[in-house]
């Protein structure tokens, strides 16, 4: 049971530490174009080695949402937290610069009122959804990733993981930040499930299969 809980959430960390790296390259990087790009290496590599992102997983909880499917996903957002935070500040001390950076984006991250914020996380979790969807329907298909991440990144949605790396970074923590990341960790949750539920709405229910003219003889 402990063995369990602990991969968990050594699986959200792991998928942590790829966020701080894309997040890193963002910041890295001049041009945004190019930035949201190389971004798109964090969900790749997570997608293919399996690890637990919030945002990648919370989409298909309307598919299947047993006591399992919960646990793996809020022990990795728990991860995910441990992650971004402990090795954004690894990532804060080793490169020089990223804090002024980081600090100006959370700035402008903190102007959002709670609606804007859940607003713009349920955009960003529709785009997860998509671009993690198309990967595990196709093949392990990157395609949606690699147009995906940049899109939401570009379109100035909100990615809560990826937050949480660029506030560690920016060395603000405070109660408004606090409520900021939990107001666009549920955007995302919502923005996620919104395509499944509606697909699941709108599903036709299978007709039942029509009695045998023998079996109604009988």
């Amino acid at each position: 049971m402990l063995r369990d809980v602990i991969t968990k959430i050594i699986n959200g960390i792991m998928a942590g530490i790829l966020i701080c790296i894309g997040g890193t390259v963002f910041l890295c990087c001049e041009n945004k174009v190019v930035g949201s790009i190389f971004f798109s290496i964090a969900l790749i590599t997570i997608c293919f080695l399996e690890y637990s992102l919030f945002t990648g997983k919370v989409g298909f909880m309307p598919y299947k949402h047993g006591k399992e499917e919960f646990s793996v996903l809020l022990l990795g957002l728990l991860g995910n937290l441990i992650g971004t935070f402990i090795f954004g500040l690894l990532i804060k001390y080793a490169i020089g610069g990223l804090e002024e950076k980081a600090f100006a984006i959370c700035t402008a991250k903190l102007e959002n009122n709670f609606l804007k914020a859940l607003i713009k996380g349920i955009f960003c979790g529709i785009l997860m959804f998509v671009a993690v969807y198309i990967f595990k329907e196709h093949n392990k298909n990157p395609l949606g990733i690699i147009f995906g991440i940049p899109t939401f990144i570009l379109c100035g949605f909100e990615h809560s993981i990826a937050d949480m790396y660029y506030f560690a970074v920016s060395g603000i923590f405070s109660f408004d930040a606090f409520l900021f990341l939990m107001t666009v960790v549920l955007g995302n949750a919502i923005g996620g499930m919104l395509l499944p539920v509606l697909r699941l709405i709108t599903a036709k229910k299978e007709k039942p299969q029509e009695v045998k003219e023998e079996e109604v003889n009988e």
